[in-house]
């Protein structure tokens, strides 16, 4: 019931608006952030590491127009740019070959990774098994391995992936299971308590749970791979970045050899970019998420 004084005045603050007045509609804001583009806040963020970039460039521009070091030990930006620029199809065609191995070994080792961490985490016996041989693998230096895959796989795209898998699979693993194992008890007990099934709560409870420690881990395997192709086409390739490299290394071409690195170093850059909007997509709830929205309004 609607509280008015003797005049048929409502007093403010009685808690009761007209039902057509604005007041009456509540304003509900959109606890989530969204991705629409902002020129200023993109700025914002990306203004200190493109001046850093700068920087950089700048300090090895004076380094080289001084003449400090030697040509064929650091080439100038300029004759970087410039063999770039010559050789654009060529250096496209490589990376396009080492682009496509690391996107497959990647998306390999995260369907697998992925798949042990839950199957580990169910059965803890398996765990104690497998576990102690993920580790021992991991150790082992790739460089060392990748000549018994070109032996027994061929020197084809295989060995290349392959090592790309083994690269990216440890982090996917570990993170996996320490996100899937970072769930209250209390809430599973919960769930087991209202007859919720096993696949029910992974999909409702553990799997969310886990995504904010899983996505990290992607994003460090997602750089891992790029090194894991390269790695492998060092050992057997007439094709790729790390055919490039070499071939540049052969020639003492230092100018195409930086060029190549460059581009291995933004194709890395590209896929972690690619899995941190996946990131903000799939979680933006997690307090990391909304720290960073925060702090980007704030800079705003």
């Amino acid at each position: 019931m609607a509280v008015t004084t003797s005049t048929g005045v409502r007093p403010p603050g009685s808690g009761a608006s007209d039902p057509g007045s604005s007041e009456s509609t509540p304003k509900h804001r959109n606890p989530f952030p969204t991705l629409a583009f902002s020129p200023r806040r993109s700025f914002s963020a990306l203004w200190r590491p493109l001046a850093l970039v700068v920087a950089l460039l700048a300090a090895w521009w004076a380094v080289t127009e001084a003449e400090l070091v030697a040509p064929y030990i650091l080439p100038s930006p300029i004759d970087t740019w410039r063999t770039a620029q010559e050789n654009a199809a060529y250096l496209a065609q490589n990376t396009w070959v080492t682009g496509w191995e690391t996107v497959i070994g990647f998306l390999i080792a995260a369907a697998v990774g992925v798949l042990v961490a839950v199957v580990m985490v169910y059965s803890p016996s398996l765990e104690k098994t497998v576990y102690p041989l993920i580790l021992f693998a991991q150790v082992i230096p790739k460089i060392a391995i990748a000549p018994l895959f070109i032996v027994w796989l061929g020197f084809g795209p295989t060995p290349k992936i392959l090592v790309a898998v083994l690269m990216a699979f440890f982090p996917i693993v570990i993170s996996g299971l320490a996100g899937l194992r970072s769930v209250d008890p209390e809430i599973l007990e919960l769930t087991s308590t209202m007859g919720a099934s096993r696949f029910k709560t992974f999909m409702k409870i553990r799997f969310p749970a886990s995504l904010p420690q899983l996505m990290s881990g992607l994003k460090v395997a997602a750089t891992l791979a790029v090194t894991g192709a390269v790695v492998g086409e060092f050992v057997g390739a007439n094709e790729g970045l790390g055919y490039v490299i070499l071939q540049a290394n052969g020639n003492v071409d230092t100018a195409m050899l930086f060029a190549a690195l460059i581009i291995m170093s933004a194709l890395g850059i590209v896929l972690f970019a690619i899995i941190e909007i996946a990131e903000k997509l799939l979680i933006p709830w997690h307090s990391s998420r909304r720290g960073a929205t925060a702090t980007a309004a704030v800079n705003a």
